[in-house]
Parts: C-alpha cells; structure tokens; sequence
C-alpha cells in the first residue's frame, strides 16, 4: 500500500508541472496584460505620470519577456529582475488589480475557501451516503421518495436562489446569521473558540447550498449502483443461503456500489470550488471566488495563475484521497500490473 501511494505522489509531480503549464497559457491567450491594457488606456487619457511606473512594473515583473521565461520566472526557475524569486521560493507575485502582494489578497480567505469546501465535502458524503443506501434498500417506499425529492430540489433549482430562501427563512426561523463567515467583531482578531463557533453557525447555509447539488448527484448514483448490485444472482444465493441481512448488504453490494461513489471525490473538489463563485457574491463569503472573477475579469495573470493552482492541487489531492480509498476498497487497483509481452 505505501508503494501504491508513492507511486500516486511520484506522478502528481509531473503532472501538477503540466497542469502549471497550461494555466499560465491560459491565462495568457487574451491579446495584451494587466499593465499594457493599463498603459494604452493612460496614453488614450493622456494622463503620462502613470505611465513611468507602469513601465517599471512591466521590467519588474518580466512581463516583456517572452511567455516561456515568463513562466520559468514566476515557477522561480529562472532568474527574473530580482534574481530567483518565484513560487518555489514562496513569492506568489503581485496583484495588480489590488496593488498588493498575491499572498496579502488571497491570505485568509484561502483559509476559508478550504473549511468551506471541506464542510461542503463532508455535508455531501454524510447526507448522501445513508440516503442513497436507504433509497436502494427501501425501493418504493417514503425513504426513496424523499431521496428524489432532494435530488429534484438540488439539480433544479439555482443555488443562488437556495441561497436567497435559506437565507431568508433561516433567518426568519432559526436565527441564522446572514453572509460572512463570522460575526464582524471577530474579524482581525486572533483565533479563539468563540471565533471558531461563529465561523462554524456562519457556515451552515452555504455549506448546504454548495453542497447540495453535489449531494443530489451522489444520492441518485449510489442508489442505481446498490439497485444494480442487489438484483445479481450472488446476493440471492446469499439470501437462499440464510446469510443475515445486514452481513449480506455491506460484505459485497454495498462495497461494490461505493466505488464510483468513492471515485467522484476528486471530481467534486473543483466543481464545488467553482460553483461556489455566484454563492460567495450572493452571500458576501470572503472565499477566493470573488477574487478569481476579479483577477480572470482584469487579466491580473498572477493572481488569477495562483488561484487556478491552488484549485489544481485541490483536485490532484482529491484524486490521491480517491485513489487510497478505492485501493482499500478494492485490492486489485493496487496490485494490477501491465501485463510483461
């Protein structure tokens, strides 16, 4: 097992490398940056005393460089202006757009982007798991009903929309506080249990909304899978065979039922990530979200390549996590061999 996940750490390298490579052509792909758009518009103003410290910026940030150095400097593989000084030595470059250091922009809201989206995970396999096994057990019945009805409820509707009745009838009813992640007079200061159980009443709404539509798929999956399994002729044989209920559900349908259910936790990190954007606007949560749209918007191309880094290696640790979980599911993941010719 441990050579399986060595083997897993060993091709996240490359393949984050690649990943890197992509978004920083990506994101460069639109005619023009940050600093040109900056400089044509204060040409077209006639406002010059700008134009003196755009340019500074455009030398100090290499960004007249050809893009292969470009990236190579902001990896801090290649000495730039400053000399080495990149993402490996821990600078995460400089946001134009809000004049400060990426690191400073993003800071604590990076922090609040993973609880965020952890709560949303756990919201989504907690809820899921039980209702999908009882759907499939319970065909037909009041259980399996009400697992269709939080799958229509989560598929169709907008969550800005849940967002907006959660928050109102949650208010009205439960006292829920409305946007934020914490009371304001807990904000700036240093962390305290008190802090951290506003943080976690805050979390409610927009754990269940991004959580979701996530939810409703998983349900839906995981009930067609244990149907499927619980029609095959092993478990009758094992019913035939007087084996008790609940041995006969969990040693084998339910166990070959949860591996897509399993496999779907790399794919669910990212897309809660990115539907989380419109609900962190809607619900003022200081989340990265709002910053990628701003970044993505204003062709600030180290703060958006940093954003979309860091949601990269959300994913490639979603997929390690996914990999681990269905090796122990299944031992014949992680003994398979390519057949020797």
């Amino acid at each position: 097992m441990l050579r399986y996940i060595l083997r897993r750490l060993c091709i996240m390298v490359p393949t984050l490398i690649v990943v890197s490579m992509l978004i920083f052509v990506v994101i460069n792909l639109p005619p023009g940056d940050y600093l040109s758009n900056q400089i044509a518009e204060l040409r077209a103003t006639g406002q010059e005393s700008g134009l003196a410290k755009a340019e500074f910026l455009r030398h100090e940030y290499a960004l007249d460089r050809p893009i292969h150095e470009q990236y190579l400097i902001w990896i801090g593989v290649w000495p730039g202006p400053s000399g080495f000084n990149g993402l490996l030595q821990g600078d995460l470059g400089w946001s134009f757009e809000f004049g400060k250091p990426v690191a400073e922009v993003v800071g604590e809201t990076l922090w609040f982007t993973v609880i965020l989206n952890f709560a949303a995970v756990l919201f989504v396999y907690l809820v899921s798991f039980p209702l999908g096994a009882l759907a499939a057990i319970r065909a037909n019945s009041w259980v399996d009903y009400l697992a269709a009805a939080v799958g229509y409820v989560g598929l169709a509707t907008p969550n800005f929309l849940l967002a907006l009745i959660l928050l109102y009838y949650g208010q009205k009813w439960l006292g829920l506080p409305i946007g934020g992640l914490m009371d304001p007079r807990y904000e700036n200061q240093p962390m305290s249990w008190d802090k951290i159980l506003s943080v976690l009443h805050h979390l409610i709404v927009p754990t269940i909304v991004i959580g979701l539509h996530g939810t409703a798929a998983m349900v839906r999956r995981l009930r067609a899978n244990l149907l499927d399994e619980l029609g095959k002729p092993y478990v009758v044989t094992a019913q035939a065979k007087g084996v008790p209920p609940v041995r006969r559900l969990v040693k084998y349908p339910l166990r070959m039922a949860l591996n897509p259910f399993v496999s779907d936790i790399g794919s669910l990190l990212p897309s809660l990530v990115s539907g989380s954007v419109l609900i962190s606007v809607v619900l003022s949560l200081p989340t990265i979200g709002p910053a990628l749209l701003e970044a993505l918007r204003s062709q600030d191309q180290f703060l958006a390549g940093f954003i979309l880094l860091f949601i990269s290696i959300l994913v490639l640790v979603g997929m390690l996590v996914s990999d681990i979980l269905l090796a122990l599911l299944d031992p014949r993941i992680r003994l398979s061999r390519r057949p020797r010719g």
